[in-house]
């Protein structure tokens, strides 16, 4: 059974069990995302919401191997190299008309983001560890300099300008 949201906060010390319950007892009024609620409600850093949901969806979405793992060339051919290293993502194959994708469970965010925005074809993701992921892309999308470190990387901060 996968770990609730919430649960999963309160399980790393973000919040109190009472916190949690004041958000689910919230959210049941208002219908809003739990990860906002605790942003607004007890000031939870995004930072630290975006790292517990891509925990639990690691627990839902699972991990492979994709060194091990056979890539359909025609998904291969969604992404550039520069796309597929900048953004850390690495297309496997297609089951039941949408993109399997992996990418590192730090990267799930960023990775969300740029296949909603950038690829046309429906998309979901399961986790790869670093190494084999970094093999897979040097092997499909050599580039010059880029290996497991640049996969370690953080994703650059994206500046907000005050309206």
């Amino acid at each position: 059974m996968p770990i609730r949201f919430g649960d999963l906060l309160v399980e790393s010390g973000v919040l109190t069990h009472e916190q949690r319950d004041q958000i689910l007892q919230e959210q049941r009024l208002i219908a809003r995302p739990f990860g906002e609620l605790a942003e607004r409600m007890f000031g939870v850093d995004p930072d630290t919401i975006e790292q517990a949901w891509a925990a639990q969806y690691e627990t839902l979405a699972g991990v492979v191997d994709p060194s091990q793992t056979e890539i359909d060339p025609r998904a291969a051919e969604v992404v550039t190299a520069r796309q597929a290293w900048q953004f850390k993502v690495l297309p496997l194959r297609y089951e039941h008309g949408e993109l399997m994708l992996c990418t590192p469970r730090a990267n799930l965010p960023r990775a969300l983001r740029f296949a909603a925005t950038q690829i046309a074809d429906p998309c979901f993701f399961v986790v790869a560890e670093i190494d084999p992921m970094a093999a897979t892309l040097q092997r499909l999308y050599p580039m010059p300099g880029l290996g497991p470190e640049t996969l370690l990387q953080p994703a650059p901060k994206l500046s907000h300008r005050a309206a």
